[in-house]
């Protein structure tokens, strides 16, 4: 197999889909990888890093996309590379379709076979590709969040864990998946008092007895979502369908019932949001303000810490890359349901049920 591993171009974007150490793998395995100048830059990963373990390094996406059959990089092919994409290309990155039509339609019009990491899934059903990003973008949500209610981001003036004496700041997670985890984990580790929201029973047992009770968990309904939304002053929107468009947790008209200066952060938004009032936003400019109310909706959160972001999904990843490469898309699929879960256009077609019926207006 050829494989390409183009430089990632959407804004403020720094990971790169392969490192080196896969790359060695790829060629001890006798595949060529074929390497954009400066894809590994943004984590301190030369040219050279790459050249030492037998890839070729070529000047442009053109280039690695001409010399490939198969492609692996980290965010959705934006409209440059989308044009790029050949009926032989296998695609094997984030994808999101369900909140990106003009994604889904170019993608559809090239021909390529697409597999996107977000709904491959393992024996137990759970997502391992989203995962490792999934935790990072939980935990950058409070991070993120903490910085925008202080005063000078306009937030209320409030210090996440509060001080003796003081109380501290009431945190709302909306979805108790791997991200919203991870998000109540690092905000009960700021002292926050945290309440997190979910639509399994099942699943909030589980997550009280890993907590030990100390995060109150709450069965989702609209009553209670709203009813604790307005009291908050951070609420993280951790939702996920695979593969489908988010739902709307939190309505516009619920804004004007919240208080001055609190934050909304939407891990959702690469899935169209949970917040009715979310836009995608980017890194150079995370936060707008609607009604009084903060909301920070990063589409790709993970790209701000590179380094740990890219060898957390390598390591996921490199498996179902090396199966890819040795068999090619048809027979690696046949042998791994779970890797077949992740294919989302084929022949012109979105196949993924969920993505189609998000996108009923592509629909064959």
């Amino acid at each position: 197999m050829r494989v390409g591993v183009p430089k990632e171009i959407k804004a403020l974007e720094f990971r790169v889909a392969v490192t080196p150490g896969v790359a060695a793998q790829l060629v001890a395995e006798g595949h060529e990888v074929f390497v954009e100048t400066g894809a590994g830059a943004g984590v301190g990963l030369g040219d050279d890093a790459y050249k030492a373990v037998g890839a070729t390094v070529l000047p442009d996406a053109a280039a690695v996309f001409a010399a490939a059959g198969m492609i692996v990089k980290v965010k959705e092919p934006q409209a440059s590379e989308i044009a790029l994409l050949r009926p032989d290309h296998l695609l094997f990155t984030y994808l999101h379709l369900a909140a990106d039509p003009d994604q889904a339609a170019g993608l559809m019009a090239s021909g390529a076979t697409c597999i996107a990491y977000e709904t491959v899934t393992d024996a137990r059903g759970r997502l391992p590709l989203l995962a490792p990003m999934s935790q990072v973008a939980g935990r950058m949500a409070v991070d993120v969040g903490a910085a925008h209610l202080l005063r000078p981001a306009g937030g209320r003036g409030l210090l996440l864990g509060g001080v003796p004496g003081v109380a501290p700041a009431k945190v709302v997670v909306l979805g108790g998946g791997v991200a919203g985890k991870h998000a109540a984990q690092m905000a009960l580790g700021h002292r926050a008092e945290v309440s997190l929201f979910d639509i399994s029973a099942a699943r909030l047992e589980e997550l009280d007895d890993q907590f030990q009770g100390a995060v109150r968990t709450v069965f989702s309904t609209p009553d209670a979502v709203l009813e604790a939304v307005v009291e908050a002053d951070l609420v993280i929107g951790a939702v996920l369908i695979p593969g489908a468009k988010a739902p709307w947790l939190v309505r516009r008209e619920h804004l004007a019932q919240m208080k001055p200066g609190a934050v909304l952060v939407d891990v959702a938004i690469d899935q169209g949001g949970c917040f009715e009032t979310s836009r995608p936003t980017t890194h150079d400019e995370p936060a707008y303000v609607v009604d009084g109310v903060i909301h920070y909706c990063v589409a790709n959160m993970p790209g701000a810490a590179p380094l740990t972001s890219t060898y957390a999904l390598g390591a996921a990843t490199a498996p179902y890359v090396l199966k890819l490469a040795a068999l090619g898309a048809e027979r690696a699929m046949a042998a791994d349901p779970g890797l077949a879960a992740g294919l989302n256009v084929a022949g012109g077609r979105i196949v993924h049920p969920a993505a189609a019926a998000s996108l009923p207006q592509l629909a064959a």
